[in-house]
């Protein structure tokens, strides 16, 4: 099944980084959090991936361009007609991904549209450049077909504003930064559609996705919600980007699937 995930957005809450990077390409633990996402992608056994580009395009294009340079032991001859020969390989060797220019202003529905030639499969995940959750993703496929409808999306409960402190009577007794809220849920992404989904959409600059194809959609009662009660995070702004940081260096990153063995 495909990975579609839109990337063209410029970001402007991280203007600080973003504006010499693409917001997908902001790095938590060393690593863009586009690579975090496809990485957890690839963990469930999804490695082909479909990017929809639009800010700083050639940011993304030239970094997985040059990363089975940048992660392998290889020998070389500089020669023009030499081909380097590899003595290892990036464990995303496996990983198939197509780069598409989409445009610097179009909006998310069209975007999707304009990838329609490159979607091979019968359904796709579809989600967004700059969140991370621990969505069960085989859970999430069998529900969606289980459901039999257009779309599913993932329902996440969103994090608190603020750190909570925790009280043992008078006296405070820790402190938990951004939890997630108990009630409530919010659109997190990670959605699966059907591909007649791309039959609504139009590839126009202004052409839209949650408002306006999402909303019919959601009217005709063809989107069921995947309730997901576990981690959920986007990355905004700054205090989000660290926020990620710290769970990297805490060893409690709940998306790090890959890296609990």
């Amino acid at each position: 099944m495909d990975v579609v995930i839109l990337c063209g957005g410029m970001g402007s809450r991280l203007s600080e980084e973003t504006v010499i990077k693409p917001k997908p390409m902001v790095e938590i633990g060393g690593k863009p959090i586009l690579w975090h996402i496809m990485k957890y992608y690839s963990s469930y056994g999804f490695r082909r991936f479909i990017l929809a580009l639009g800010y700083k395009a050639e940011y993304i294009k030239q970094y997985f361009y040059n990363l089975r340079i940048a992660h392998s032991d290889f020998s070389m001859k500089l020669r023009p007609d030499s081909e380097p020969t590899f003595f290892s390989h990036p464990d995303e060797q496996d990983w198939e991904v197509t780069f598409v220019d989409t445009g610097l202003e179009t909006l998310k529905g069209g975007r999707i549209k304009r990838l329609e030639q490159h979607i091979q499969s019968d359904s796709f995940h579809l989600t967004y450049g700059d969140g991370l959750a621990d969505v069960p993703l085989d859970q999430l496929v069998d529900f969606h077909r289980e459901q039999g409808r257009l779309g599913t999306v993932s329902a996440v409960h969103p994090p608190s504003r603020f750190g909570e402190m925790q009280l043992n009577g008078d006296l405070v007794s820790g402190f938990e930064e951004k939890p997630q809220m108990s009630t409530g849920y919010i659109n997190g992404g990670f959605f699966i559609f059907n591909r007649n989904l791309l039959e609504r959409l139009s590839s126009d600059v202004d052409s839209d996705f949650e408002f306006g194809p999402l909303q019919d959609m959601v009217a005709a009662e063809e989107v069921s919600a995947f309730r997901h009660d576990g981690f959920f995070q986007c990355m905004d702004n700054v205090r989000e980007r660290d926020l990620l940081n710290r769970l990297i260096d805490s060893g409690k990153a709940p998306w790090m699937r890959w890296a609990r063995g």
